[in-house]
């Protein structure tokens, strides 16, 4: 089922009542400010927001998590973006020097989009998004995370699902907060390997010739080649049209063979993805020990690699990661189409992972009536009303405690330092 058959939208006073009794402010400012006690991390934080009309509202800063809460239930966003730490309070923006306002720190952040899988997806397009083709996304995480984790020694990694049809990532470690924007798009350029517009058929273009992937590719490639078999060939079934197999055809650079598989698959129209893929490899083999063919047989080999990276790999929007001013959504908002909440994902269950079972705004305050009876609205000019654990009685507990456990990592790191620092003295 397509996540888009089953959308509960949102209204402001569902969203009102969200903010007031449901939105975990407090995990939000630990994991943003990496200690209990408020820091530069958090005040000199950039936090916009979007109001019903779309208008936007940005260099909005606070002292800590109780004011953030007071605002965000006076204005009541249909959603709220998290942006960079400045050299001053993004509030006073107005009253510094152009020169003494700017971006110091910011999490290293990613973005996967399924729209961006649209080309190679054939059961669901644009917004919509199924169990199916988020195979493509899970793919693209555990292949992500990896190589944050192997190729940069980054450690404090947070997946959060966009409410809709994609995911987002937050690097939280020192190192990639401190990040230049230079150093940003240089990181974010060795890990794209899909690039070019839909005029262009090949997308891979990560090595000279023949040569061989780079250890980082190959290692993709080794944890992928499952994922091309079962999901693009047997799922996706994305070489069963004439489209789908021309498209193939384009990737593989021996004109006897692209004639000599057209004419079979135009003569066998029926033939599955995988009896395609099959094809492919049988004439590939044909090739390989024959002296003449050696470097035919190499060529058609490295081009069925980049076939598979290609159909597989994960699909970067690029401009997203590489600078330290970009905006992105806040963890536990609400996508204001589907009401559905950007919760964390764990990326070792990513698999198991079903966006159509992510709890609705309207599901979770259900939840919460049942529990309890909801609480009198505060009144007028009062401070709002906390309630910081009626989370723990709806089942958003999970993915708040996931936050949770992620903040610690981060607290013990913090505390780490600071002792390093002590002892220095």
């Amino acid at each position: 089922m397509a996540v888009s058959d089953d959308i509960e939208p949102t209204t402001p006073d569902l969203m009102l009542a969200f903010y007031r009794r449901l939105y975990p402010f407090k995990s939000l400012f630990t994991w943003l400010n990496h200690e209990h006690a408020p820091s530069k991390l958090f005040t000199h934080r950039e936090f916009a927001f979007t109001l019903q009309g779309d208008v936007y509202l940005r260099y909005n800063s606070f002292a800590n998590a109780e004011e953030l809460k007071k605002q965000v239930c006076s204005l009541n966003p249909t959603r709220f973006e998290i942006g960079p730490v400045y050299s001053a309070r993004p509030r006073d923006k107005k009253t510094v020097r152009p020169a003494a306002f700017s971006p110091q720190l910011r999490e290293l952040v990613f973005d996967i989009d399924m729209t961006d899988y649209d080309p190679i997806r054939t059961c669901c397009s644009g917004a919509d998004i199924c169990r199916r083709c988020w195979t493509y996304i899970s793919a693209a995480v555990r292949v992500l995370d990896r190589a944050l984790r192997d190729q940069f020694g980054y450690r404090h990694l947070l997946w959060v699902y966009s409410g809709r049809r994609g995911i987002h990532l937050w690097i939280s470690d020192a190192e990639a907060l401190a990040l230049t924007d230079d150093q940003r798009r240089a990181l974010v350029g060795w890990l794209t390997v899909i690039q070019g517009g839909k005029e262009m058929h090949k997308k891979v273009n990560v090595r000279v010739g023949a040569k061989p992937l780079p250890p980082s590719l190959a290692s993709a490639l080794k944890t992928l080649e499952p994922t091309f078999h079962d999901l693009v060939l047997v799922d996706q079934d994305c070489f069963a049209s004439e489209d789908g197999w021309e498209a193939l055809l384009h990737l593989i650079p021996d004109r006897d063979i692209v004639s000599e598989l057209r004419e079979h698959w135009q003569a066998h129209p029926g033939r599955s993805s995988e009896a395609k893929w099959q094809d492919l490899e049988d004439e590939i083999a044909q090739r390989r020990g024959k002296k003449d063919n050696r470097n035919t047989f190499a060529t058609l080999t490295a081009a069925k690699e980049d076939i598979i990276l290609q159909y597989t790999y994960p699909r970067l929007d690029a401009e997203v990661s590489k600078h330290r001013n970009h905006l992105l959504k806040a963890p536990f908002c609400v996508h204001p189409k589907t009401g559905r909440v950007c919760v964390p994902v764990d990326p070792r269950t990513i698999d198991r992972f079903d966006p159509a079972r992510v709890p609705t705004v309207g599901q979770l305050l259900r939840e919460l009536d049942k529990a309890a009876p909801p609480p009198a609205a505060p009144a007028e000019g009062a401070s709002v009303v906390e309630h910081h654990a009626d989370w723990e009685r709806t089942s958003l507990k999970p993915y708040v405690d996931m936050l949770d456990k992620h903040v610690l990592g981060l607290l013990e790191e913090t505390r780490k330092v600071k002792q390093k620092t002590d002892l220095s003295w």
